[in-house]
């Protein structure tokens, strides 16, 4: 399997599938290792759209998506970018005791502009004390030879992540929720990206009712056969003032329950490579924004949950994992 090489050479190893004392391959034990203390990441809002926004691919973006429910306040579109990363790196370090940080941008497609815009913005997110990497959230269509090249150069000094939106390894699914492009466009951007020194990482939705266990399931064999870096999986949510939201308060629809998700959250790492970090195991959505589903959960309660799962079930990452990419 081909690993980040360059700056990243070795990060991933087979050393590291002890998992730190886990039952899976945490991301947050991947970036103690590497840079010796806690690494957090300082979230961010460049002012970008997406293809499926603004009429490249499609309008109104996909059925689920209401960015402002997963952003923090001091990531905020209407400051500047250097107010916004200062304003994070203060709370990290006063909440948490970070000492270095990842600048991520998050919301939209951040690779969505030429070149030349997005080279100043990434290079001045870098000139701030303390921070070691950038993580790129985007796009399969956005991104193309010239920019991978670019940020192979990067990689060379720094530690970069481009995090493709995948949602869904289904076409039927990925046209359902107008995201606006198929997984063989996905594909084709990982194979842009792997082995040229920069990180990749899927994000997954879990939960989509349409969709069986076993479908979703398939992601886990899907990305191991690919070789992505990183995952993060997510559960379903329904908010409000998004179309998929509008379609659940017209006709409820069935959303797993807690206990059906850490199920399933299981049942995935069992099928995922022991060679991908988890980045996250589900998110959280402001309860006067969630519709559904409503579990009063936090995200460490779900990591725990998942964690005594593994441990009741004596299972683990990849023990049923039916191969990793070809070297």
């Amino acid at each position: 399997m081909l690993r980040p090489m360059a700056y990243n050479n070795g990060d991933v190893s087979d050393a590291a599938l002890s998992f730190a004392g886990r039952r899976y391959n945490s991301y947050g034990a991947l970036l103690r290792r590497k840079f010796g203390c806690r690494v957090h990441k300082v979230i961010v809002d460049a002012g970008f759209t997406c293809p499926n926004r603004d009429g490249t691919a499609g309008f109104g973006g996909c059925t689920y998506c209401d960015n402002d429910v997963f952003r923090p306040p001091s990531a905020d579109r209407a400051l500047p970018l250097p107010l916004q990363i200062e304003s994070g790196i203060r709370f990290l370090r006063r909440r948490y005791g970070a000492e270095k940080f990842i600048v991520y941008f998050q919301p939209f497609s951040n690779t969505y502009a030429p070149l030349e815009e997005l080279v100043p913005l990434y290079e001045s997110a870098l000139a701030h004390e303390g921070v070691v990497g950038l993580a790129v959230g985007t796009r399969a269509d956005c991104v193309d030879e010239a920019k991978i090249s670019w940020f192979e150069a990067l990689a060379c000094r720094v530690f970069v992540t481009l995090e493709y939106g995948l949602e869904s390894v289904h076409d039927r699914t990925l046209e359902r929720i107008r995201r606006g492009h198929d997984y063989a466009s996905f594909v084709r951007a990982v194979r842009l990206t792997r082995g040229r020194g920069i990180f990749t990482c899927a994000h997954v939705i879990l939960g989509f009712p349409w969709e069986t266990a076993e479908e979703m399931l398939q992601a886990a064999d899907a990305l191991s056969e690919l070789g992505v870096d990183f995952v993060k999986l997510h559960q379903l949510h329904i908010v409000r003032n998004t179309a998929m939201g509008a379609e659940f308060e017209r006709s409820p629809f069935p959303l797993p329950g807690f206990e059906d998700y850490v199920d399933l959250v299981v049942r995935f790492l069992e099928r995922l490579s022991p060679r991908v970090c988890v980045e996250r195991l589900s998110a959280v959505a402001p309860a006067d924004r969630l519709l559904g589903p409503v579990w009063g959960k936090s995200r460490a309660g779900v990591q725990r949950a998942v964690e005594s799962a593994l441990a009741a079930r004596d299972t683990w990452q990849g023990r049923l994992c039916r191969g990793d990419a070809d070297p």
